[in-house]
């Protein structure tokens, strides 16, 4: 597909309208008779590199090479197809860029796709490629995941190599991708992911962790429960537990001061330098993170340590969260920035449980909600990545 003449594109305004340039691949490997796409965050050879943002673009020009983590997929057979519109600088949940527009919601177009991978999960979700690359800081795969109604996974932090690509907070970043249906999903994770280093047992532990279920709304739950259910005859009743040892504002605001103090040591000098025009809600974010105090990311750092010990005490090495994956299904277009916003910050309090731990969490689409996708996750203990896939595929398995 040439993403610049296929009136697919158009329709879906997935892509970045870069000429098309060939990216080579081989001929044979795991991922033959695949394509896919990437996030605009990836370096990838004879394509520019924007973050969302045209005068970055302008600055990095045209790569030389790729991202290994592109490399990779073509060493592995699949075929490269195009970049995908990014949130701007990957600093949103909404997938709106103020410069390059919102891509459509292959799965329920009157609805948001979500951020910041939103051109990847388009991309998806209307079938213009097999799969793509996003990445997730704070839910930018697990947001497009649900609301999309795609398999979506954020790894263990510092799973997969993200030399070559634009950074937002570096202790938080990690690279994930999107796939329609798990058998896809799976065998990108072999290319991906290798095996664990400790698999999970054949016998988890299954947990359902009632504060994170109270986030969900009362619709949301209603329509969970038959998948909850189901699930749990696939890998044994889920035991009901609390993660929380905090408030949940608590957590919230210490991910939003190392998110915002990384996010402004990345990109500050450049924005203070170069002046370029943001979206409002984008240069809301980074003025509120150029003011973030060393008191408070010291504060928010120590938080972390202590986080990350009560996760592993909570799951050790065979216990696994059930959770929803975020509150609700994606906002509609029409809803006001403010009420965007205000289910972003309710969506990051769910969504810090995994990222604030660097847990690997994947996304499964088995719910819908007032005619729109709704995710359920499962959530395991680091460097569980491709176990997490494997009970992936044992629920789809059960529901085939």
């Amino acid at each position: 597909m040439s993403q610049h003449t296929d009136a697919l594109w158009d329709q879906a305004h997935a892509f970045m309208p870069y000429p098309a340039s060939p990216v080579a691949h081989a001929a044979t490997g795991p991922l033959s008779g695949l394509s896919f796409a990437a996030k605009d965050i990836y370096h990838v050879k004879g394509y520019p590199t924007s973050g969302g943002q045209p005068m970055l673009m302008a600055l990095w020009g045209v790569q030389d090479r790729s991202a290994p983590v592109v490399q990779s997929l073509l060493d592995a057979g699949a075929r490269f197809v195009g970049k995908t519109v990014t949130d701007e600088l990957a600093f949103s949940m909404n997938g709106q860029n103020a410069h390059y527009g919102a891509p459509i919601n292959g799965a329920v177009a009157e609805r948001i796709s979500g951020g910041s991978s939103s051109g990847s999960a388009s991309a998806v979700s209307n079938r213009l490629c097999d799969f793509a690359l996003g990445s997730d800081t704070g839910g930018s795969v697990r947001a497009p995941a649900n609301h999309c109604g795609l398999v979506g996974m954020r790894p263990s932090q510092g799973r997969i190599s993200l030399q070559d690509t634009m950074a937002l907070s570096p202790s938080l970043d990690t690279c994930g991708w999107f796939a329609r249906d798990v058998p896809t999903f799976a065998r990108v994770a072999d290319v991906l992911l290798g095996q664990d280093a400790q698999p999970l047992p054949d016998h988890i532990r299954l947990l359902a962790p009632s504060d994170m279920w109270a986030l969900a709304t009362p619709g949301a739950l209603k329509a969970l429960k038959p998948v909850r259910q189901k699930i749990e005859q696939c890998l044994g009743k889920a035991k009901p537990v609390r993660v929380m040892n905090t408030d949940l504002d608590t957590m919230y605001w210490h991910f939003r001061a190392i998110q915002g103090r990384e996010a402004w040591d990345v990109h500050g000098g450049f924005l203070q330098r170069f002046q370029p025009v943001l979206g409002a809600a984008v240069a809301q974010r980074f003025d509120w993170s150029s003011k973030v105090t060393d008191e408070q990311v010291a504060k928010a750092r120590a938080f972390r340590d202590v986080w990350r010990t009560h996760m592993q005490q909570i799951l050790g090495t065979d216990g696994v969260l059930l959770m929803p994956t975020m509150p609700d299904v994606a906002p509609l277009i029409r809803q006001t920035d403010a009420e965007l916003e205000t289910y972003r910050n309710r969506a990051t309090s769910l969504l810090c449980v995994a990222g604030m731990a660097g847990l690997p969490q994947v996304s499964l689409p088995l719910a819908s909600h007032q005619g729109a996708p709704l995710g359920i996750s499962l959530v395991g203990p680091e460097g569980s990545d491709r176990s997490l896939v494997q009970l992936a595929e044992q629920i789809h398995r059960a529901w085939s």
